[in-house]
């Protein structure tokens, strides 16, 4: 039999309604032969309570109704005669047996006749293939939660990976909150039983705590997507997770629950909430020929997603920014050649994974024989997917907003390891106690950092790069001017309104400041405070009066009163430096007038009395004597 003959068999045998067509003729032919006339009708109705049993019907005509016109009668009668309306299905013949393969799951009717297949052919997520789970209940997130960067590394207590769902990503997504897991939660486990009298109703699971799984966004507009839960974290109810059986089938399992045909399963079990009761009744289909390329494929993905994410300052990953990497192994290239070059790099490797996903969905819907016209009537229900993307904290932006995005992290790089380095964890912006200003600092940092290159040159493009205009990004002339008027605003959005290098400024806003410094969180304690106000704060005061005198010796008026302007505004900085510092408090609590650490779940005995933060309480509640104060370069933080 030639080739073509052979795929003309295979395409015959794979047609869904075979099985049905040939029995319905045999049906009609075996009557005839006893002198019976069975009308086609009647012969597959036959079939149906033979190989189906009894049938139910159902009609969508929500479409065909309105206040001002009711056409559903119209329709009704039309879907009886042809099935389809105006070129809509309106009429759907499902087998009632189908509806016992789920009873569990609230679903439309329209889906019945696609999902209860799928249901019947294939084995339970749980417990076949994994223990799926709900994790820890969300209560007393202002005390026990935190981004992964606010506790200092030296913190006596146990701050643990913490899952609880975010944002829409497939295969990987880094864990950016931890949970204070110290003496294995005594404290939060004591509280939620005194507080609501149960501790097992919001510490679930505590068994699977830790373990290597899957875990997905509970509830999501965009869909089912499912990540690699690595080993040592807890999960939440918000981030519920899946352990497979054995270890071998977390690729597998990976790239089957992000398929499409998944994805339109759990959309029909739940609508757009996956708690793990609904993703725990997911078929789960043995693997064929095609599963071992779904796991490498999903292994892949997780692969090329989590070596991108090394580029970005706030992952657990991260090693330095992009254009930092080698490039081609061209460390001569410069800054405008390097943005290029990640352009083209990132759109490369974007269309290569979406690649790799739509192999996979091809794969899934193959290993479940799914026919061409089901899988038309899944995606179109599904409507518009996201697709795979490299850069998650970027989407939906242009080539432009993600060039200047390259260049600001560069520049925020730089200044952390500028403040980092720094003896005490204060930098200011001017030459004070001779030590070198802060845009003095980046350029040395710079230089160290493009060795190859004239760092002139590198600055006129970083410089060249900041006065686009860009939406979304402050636009400056230069480096200097984008250290003061651009680099907070940017850093509170990368660290998520969590900020740990704070610029304290004598004014707010982007208008010029007299005095201003960096300061580290993770050091700035209560002789840091009394440091940064005796030792640069003041001396920054003292240059003020000496050039203001020298200013009124020369005659210089316009001069003088600039000076006397600078250092008044000096003085009320550190007025209002003062009374963080000592925690002055006049008026309401928490008022305009209240600058004491106000720790929410502490009592006022148990407060500190003025500047003496505990770093493990966050930055959150740390910073609002700050922005109480008025010393902070934004206006409003979190």
């Amino acid at each position: 039999m030639s080739s073509k003959r052979r795929g003309d068999l295979r395409g015959i045998l794979a047609q869904p309604d075979l099985r049905r067509e040939l029995m319905v003729q045999t049906l009609q032919a075996t009557q005839a032969r006893e002198g019976i006339e069975t009308t086609r009708a009647q012969a597959e109705r036959a079939y149906y309570v033979v190989t189906e049993g009894e049938q139910a019907t159902f009609f969508a005509l929500r479409s065909f109704g309105s206040e001002m016109r009711d056409e559903r009668e119209r329709a009704f009668i039309r879907a009886l005669e042809r099935g389809s309306v105006e070129g809509l299905t309106v009429r759907y013949d499902i087998p009632r047996r189908d509806f016992s393969a789920l009873e569990d799951n609230p679903l439309t009717y329209t889906q019945v006749h696609v999902l209860a297949p799928l249901v019947r052919d294939s084995s339970r997520l749980d417990p076949t293939w994994a223990d799926v789970r709900g994790g820890m209940n969300s209560t007393e997130s202002e005390r026990f939660v935190r981004y992964r960067w606010e506790p200092a590394a030296s913190s006596v207590r146990r701050w643990v990976p913490y899952a609880k769902g975010g944002t829409y990503a497939r295969f990987y997504s880094d864990l950016d909150l931890v949970f204070d897991w110290t003496t294995d939660g005594a404290e939060f486990r004591s509280i939620v039983k005194r507080k609501y009298g149960s501790e097992s109703r919001f510490v679930k699971s505590p068994e699977f705590y830790f373990r290597r799984g899957l875990t997905w966004t509970e509830k999501s507009s965009l869909g089912f997507s499912v990540r690699i839960l690595e080993e040592g974290a807890i999960f939440n109810v918000a981030g519920p997770a899946a352990f497979p059986k054995r270890q071998e089938d977390q690729w597998y399992l990976l790239g089957i629950l992000n398929s499409g045909l998944i994805s339109y399963v759990a959309w029909g079990f739940s609508g757009r909430s996956y708690g793990a009761s609904y993703v725990s009744a997911l078929p789960i289909t043995e693997p064929t020929h095609v599963a071992a390329r779904i796991g490498t494929l999903s292994q892949e993905l997780f692969a090329r997603k989590s070596l991108w994410d090394e580029g970005n300052e706030t992952s657990s990953r991260f090693r330095s920014p992009w254009l930092l990497e080698d490039i081609s192994g061209e460390a001569r290239m410069g800054l405008a050649s390097r943005l290029q070059h990640l352009e083209t790099v990132e759109a490369e490797e974007t269309m290569r994974i979406q690649e790799m996903y739509d192999e996979i969905d091809d794969g899934v819907y193959r290993q479940y024989g799914i026919s061409d016209s089901t899988r038309a009537i899944i995606e179109n229900t599904l409507g518009g997917r996201p697709r795979e993307v490299l850069w998650q904290q970027m989407v939906g932006k242009t080539v432009e907003q993600k060039r200047m995005e390259h260049v600001f992290r560069l520049l925020s790089y730089v200044v952390k390891r500028v403040v980092e380095e720094d003896e005490d964890g204060i930098v200011p912006f001017s030459a004070i106690s001779g030590a070198p200003s802060l845009v003095e600092r980046v350029h040395h940092e710079l230089e160290s950092l493009f060795p190859k290159l004239n760092i002139g040159n590198v600055e006129a493009e970083i410089a060249n790069e900041l006065k686009t205009r860009v939406k979304g990004y402050r636009r400056t002339s230069g480096i200097s001017h984008w250290l003061e008027s651009a680099f907070f605003s940017f850093h509170c959005s990368l660290y998520k309104s969590r900020p740990i290098y704070w610029h304290i400024a004598s004014s707010q806003g982007t208008s010029p400041f007299a005095f201003g410094a960096l300061v580290c969180y993770h050091r700035f304690d209560k002789n840091r405070m009394a440091q940064l106000r005796a030792q640069y704060l003041s001396e920054a005061m003292e240059s003020f009066r000496r050039e203001a005198a020298l200013a009124d010796k020369e005659g210089r008026v316009n001069a003088r009163q600039d000076w006397d302007a600078r250092l008044e505004e000096a003085q009320e900085l550190d007025v209002r430096l003062q009374r963080v510092q000592e925690g002055y408090h006049d008026g309401p609590d928490g008022g305009s007038g209240d600058y004491r650490i106000l720790t929410p779940w502490k009592s006022p005995e148990e407060r500190p009395n003025g500047w003496e933060p505990d770093l493990d309480d966050g930055v959150k509640v740390n910073i609002d004597p700050f922005q109480r104060a008025g010393v902070l370069r934004v206006v409003r933080v979190v």
